[in-house]
């Protein structure tokens, strides 16, 4: 069972550990939605992708991902999913540092939030 969840515009994230320096959560993306191009200056991010197929976009590199492919996030890496498929995209998310989300800094956002 998780510990947090919430729904969002392009799907909805469910924690399932937070514990001192790192956290993980299921990511579900929605067919043609995506997250909001972000970064984070305290923590690290390591993406699984389980289900779907997406573009994964860090910095200026744009990667098509499916079932088994990782992704890397350092700290301050530009980044965002979206799901290209027919059906649901998942991940798994591992966070590293100091996991809060506090640490979302948008620089674009498809559903007008800062």
């Amino acid at each position: 069972m998780f510990l947090d969840a919430d729904d969002r515009p392009w799907g909805r994230w469910e924690e399932y550990l937070n514990e001192p320096g790192y956290r993980v959560k299921r990511i579900i993306v929605h067919p043609g939605q995506r997250l909001s191009l972000q970064k984070h200056e305290q923590r690290q991010e390591h993406w699984v992708v389980v289900r779907g197929t997406g573009v994964f976009t860090r910095n200026e590199e744009e990667i098509a991902v499916s079932e088994g492919d990782t992704c890397f996030i350092d700290e301050g890496d530009v980044h965002r999913i979206e799901n290209t498929g027919d059906g649901p995209l998942v991940f798994i998310e591992t966070q590293m540092g100091r996991c809060v989300e506090e640490d979302i800094i948008r620089l674009e956002d498809d559903y007008g939030r800062e």
